[in-house]
């Protein structure tokens, strides 16, 4: 699978070993930065990953800045993004199973390194669910989407 990442720089030091991890599970990961520790705006390097997981570009998306909510409100303005903020393996799993969450967004601040591989491993590893109930939820958000982003491109 081909997996954008991106973080702003509360995350530049935890990047490259997510970065390496994610490869360690076969996935090919494009790196939409940033790359350097340098301040930086998390909302140009959110709408890189989620034009790139919009597009069909790539299957997924992590993001990563102080809290990963920044960011997640930033994923979401795209069409056919599901942005997750998780805090935990067990949010990630759910988050995958029931939401088919294709953008993990994750916090630096908060979160242990060994923490934030349980989540992106979970949440890699876990199928969408074949309930019917998760998927006419999923469906019902698309339709709501496309209602309110009429004439948006």
């Amino acid at each position: 699978m081909n997996i954008a990442f991106g973080c702003d720089h509360a995350g530049y030091k935890l990047r490259d070993g997510i970065i390496n991890f994610v490869e360690s599970l076969g996935h090919r990961v494009i790196d939409y930065g940033t790359h350097s520790a340098a301040s930086c705006d998390y909302t140009e390097i959110a709408g890189a990953v989620s034009g790139a997981v919009s597009s069909g570009e790539v299957q997924r998306g992590i993001l990563m800045c102080g809290t990963g909510i920044g960011m997640s409100i930033a994923a979401n303005k795209f069409r056919g993004v599901r942005a997750a903020v998780c805090w935990n393996r067990e949010v990630a799993k759910l988050c995958a199973e029931h939401n088919n969450a294709n953008i993990l967004c994750l916090s630096a601040r908060f979160s242990k390194p060994e923490d934030i591989q349980d989540m992106i491993e979970a949440w890699i590893k876990t199928p969408f669910s074949p309930e019917a109930r998760h998927r006419q939820r999923v469906e019902k958000i698309g339709k709501l989407e496309e209602k309110m982003c009429k004439g948006r491109k």
